[in-house]
């Protein structure tokens, strides 16, 4: 027989969260699996979820008590932990959060003119560059990575997307600033921008 665990219906602040905060992009999302990836493993640990969970609670202005609190992280873990290793992965928090569909499937690159490719180039800088620094830096590069990698690779962990993330920078930031600049990812995509 199976059980199924569901959050009581009154609190279920989870689905209020979601309907609230659709997560449309994955630089957002990084910032905050960043935030509560404490320990920097690459894995969100039950304890790390609890840390999520009381924000949000604290976000929405309801109080929580401690018991309550280990009740939902619990329960949180067994929905959505689906290789059932005590940690949640980034596909399984991508899930929690609703995120939406990854934004560079929007772009077919093949047959495009280079007027195209230049024009499909600046929406997705735009897109990454959040805080419109004109440099991709933090949870963009983290967004950006994801989703590249996602494209060939349909579900990645936090440990892959790191190391990859390395390459990126060791390969795109040419100026070493630890930032990517708009001309440098042009570069790195093969792009010549002037």
């Amino acid at each position: 027989q199976l059980a199924v665990v569901m959050l009581p219906v009154e609190e279920n602040f989870l689905l209020l969260f979601r309907r609230e905060t659709p997560l449309d992009n994955s630089v957002e999302f990084m910032r905050i699996w960043r935030n509560y990836d404490t320990d920097s493993s690459g894995y969100i640990s039950a304890n790390e979820l609890k840390g999520f969970l009381q924000d949000l609670f604290l976000q929405h202005r309801k109080s929580i008590s401690p018991q309550k609190l280990e009740e939902y992280t619990e329960t949180m873990m067994k929905m959505f932990d689906k290789n059932r290793d005590g940690r949640l992965d980034l596909n399984d928090m991508a899930r929690i959060l609703a995120l939406n569909e990854n934004f560079l499937l929007k772009f077919k690159t093949d047959a495009c003119s280079l007027e195209d490719r230049k024009r499909d180039f600046e929406k997705i800088f735009a897109h990454y560059d959040v805080s419109k620094t004109g440099a991709l830096e933090g949870p963009e590069v983290d967004g950006f990575v994801k989703d590249m990698m996602e494209l060939v690779k349909p579900s990645i962990s936090g440990m892959e997307l790191d190391k990859f993330r390395k390459a990126l920078m060791g390969h795109c930031d040419i100026n070493r600033d630890g930032k990517i600049q708009k001309n440098e990812l042009a570069l790195c995509l093969g792009l010549k921008l002037s």
